[in-house]
């Protein structure tokens, strides 16, 4: 602990500019101490306690550095579990149980009633069908003619280009170098896989030794960004829509009439429900989600598994689709086109994200490499699918408003 006069030279200097806050890990040779240092400054000039921020099982040696800078402790958000659901992939296959971590009341209820409502159907059905992190550098030239020789060049030597990117990781595969020409602007978006990372950080540095090497074979060209936003990251997009980055994973269930009959409600109720609200509506709003609430899923997920939560943007695209089928059930079934999840890297390691993955047995790397990665798109899409069947069926039954009163509001109680 550090003595308390001490600590009032430091947060002097601080005040004088002498010391930046940043440079108390390399002062202390401790984030730990950094941080209480840090959080005890900030207490003292703003005049709030901040006790429990203070309270965590992160070690912040572990974190700073990688995950995060300029330390004061931790945010605390609550988990649920919904399930178990059954998931019936190529990869999972079995009951989950699904860690939501989220502060809005009812959520956890809808997914949890959604995944009972699946599994009892036979379970969730999901499929990966597309895979693969992308990188797009903008390139000037100094015309057409010149971006489009630098596409042919790039297209001819491909397998060169290849080489030199997967030299700078033993998992990063270059998969393909999709162009997009603007005047005299050229866009080169490498797609790579990426084994059971999310693959952001690797498939930057990949791209970045392979444009490198593109542009000292092709001296008319010049980078101007690393990333030129074809990529796509952290914005909502046509690109990743349509061509998909991360995994393309569709899950599927048929819910038999009998079930819907149960609830009151028929096939056609909650076919006529999402063809008005998910599709039209979203339609007319110009939406990049044609669904009902798959950001509630991926969000709750993200956070107690620890993917990056930006990324919500993007993975949360989708379409829900129903139909009623000719015996009276109803077909379900979600794609995602754009799901950005991994199993090792960023936040993954931390303590409690990593038990929640442990949890869903999908912690660390696969054997093969890239089979946690796939088997988890699997499991989250699966809880995608229970989440829509769930609001799009409450939708139907006009209860929405009474679950948000009995579950969302402080004083109320009630089970899932």
């Amino acid at each position: 602990m550090v003595e308390e006069i001490s600590l009032e030279d430091i947060f002097t200097k601080i005040d004088r500019g002498e010391l930046k806050l940043h440079e108390l890990d390399k002062l202390f040779n401790d984030s730990n101490k950094a941080t209480e240092v840090r959080r005890r400054y900030i207490e003292s000039r703003v005049n709030v306690k901040l006790e429990n921020v203070s309270k965590t099982v992160i070690d912040f040696n572990t974190v700073v550095g990688r995950n995060i800078e300029n330390t004061i402790g931790a945010a605390q958000v609550p988990i649920g579990i919904a399930g178990p659901l059954r998931v019936i992939g190529d990869y999972a296959n079995g009951l989950y149980y699904i860690p939501l971590a989220t502060t809005e009341g009812a959520l956890v209820a809808s997914v949890n009633r959604g995944a009972k409502i699946v599994t009892e159907a036979g379970g969730a059905r999901s499929k990966v069908i597309n895979d693969g992190m992308t990188r797009a550098p903008v390139i000037a030239v100094p015309s057409v003619i010149d971006a489009v020789e630098l596409v042919n060049w790039v297209n001819e030597h491909f397998n060169e280009v290849k080489s030199v990117a997967e030299s700078t990781s033993r998992h990063a595969k270059l998969v393909s170098i999709q162009p997009f020409i603007v005047g005299n602007n050229v866009w080169l978006r490498f797609k790579f896989t990426t084994g059971d990372a999310m693959g952001m950080n690797m498939v930057t540095i990949a791209t970045d030794k392979a444009v490198k090497y593109i542009l000292s074979n092709f001296p008319k060209a010049r980078l101007v960004a690393l990333s030129g936003n074809m990529c796509v990251d952290k914005k909502a997009n046509a690109v990743n829509f349509l061509l998909g980055r991360g995994k393309t994973v569709i899950s599927e269930a048929v819910i038999p009439r009998s079930t819907l009959e149960k609830w009151g409600v028929t096939a056609e109720d909650v076919a006529e429900v999402n063809n008005r609200k998910n599709l039209l509506g979203s339609a007319l709003a110009h939406s990049y989600g044609f669904n009902a609430h798959f950001a509630n899923i991926i969000a709750a997920i993200f956070i107690a598994t620890g993917q990056d939560v930006a990324q919500v943007v993007e993975s949360s695209m989708g379409i829900t689709w129903m139909e009623s089928l000719d015996n009276g059930d109803l077909y379900v079934s979600v794609t995602l086109p754009s799901l950005e999840v991994g199993t090792v890297g960023g936040g993954t390691g931390l303590p409690t994200q990593r038990e929640m993955l442990q949890m869903l047995g999908v912690y660390g790397s696969g054997n093969p490499p890239g089979t946690n990665a796939l088997k988890f798109a699997e499991i989250v899409a699966a809880a995608v699918l229970a989440g829509e069947v769930n609001l799009v069926l409450a939708l139907a039954r006009d209860e929405l408003a009474r679950a948000h009163e009995m579950l969302g509001r402080a004083g109320k109680r009630s089970g899932t």
